[in-house]
C-alpha cells in the first residue's frame, strides 16, 4: 500500500456488514487500520473478542449501548472505549444511522481480502 493516500467519503460505497451494520473502510497500513461504522437503531454488534488486535472505538454520532468486558455503559457522540487484545466488547446501537470510527492495531487481514 502507499504510504498516502486520500479517502473520498462520497467516492466510496458502503459495504453491508449484516443486517443493519454497514461499512467504510479507510485507507490503511499494515499497523494500522481505520473503519466508519453505521448501526440501524437496534442493530446489535455481538459481544466478541480480537487475538491480535487492539481496538479504538469512537462514537461519531448517535449512541450506543456498550458491553466492554462486562461492564455495561452508554456511550454517545464524543465518547469512545478501548477494547485490548482479548477483551470481549459489543454494541447495540440506541438511535437511527449512530456511527463508530473503529480503528485496529495493526489492520484487520479479514476485512480486505
Amino acid at each position: 500500500m502507499k504510504q498516502a493516500e486520500f479517502f473520498i467519503n462520497e467516492n466510496t460505497q458502503w459495504e453491508t456488514v449484516e443486517l443493519g451494520i454497514k461499512r467504510k473502510i479507510l485507507p490503511y497500513t499494515d499497523g494500522l487500520m481505520a473503519v466508519c461504522v453505521s448501526f440501524d437503531k437496534g442493530a446489535v454488534g455481538t459481544v466478541h473478542s480480537h487475538d491480535i488486535h487492539d481496538q479504538i472505538a469512537i462514537c461519531l454520532q448517535g449512541s450506543f449501548e456498550v458491553d466492554l468486558d462486562g461492564e455495561t455503559r452508554t456511550i454517545k457522540a464524543g465518547d469512545a472505549f478501548l477494547a485490548g487484545k482479548g477483551t470481549p466488547h459489543g454494541v447495540v446501537a440506541l438511535e437511527e444511522d449512530s456511527r463508530l470510527l473503529d480503528t485496529f492495531n495493526p489492520h484487520r487481514d479479514d476485512f480486505v481480502s
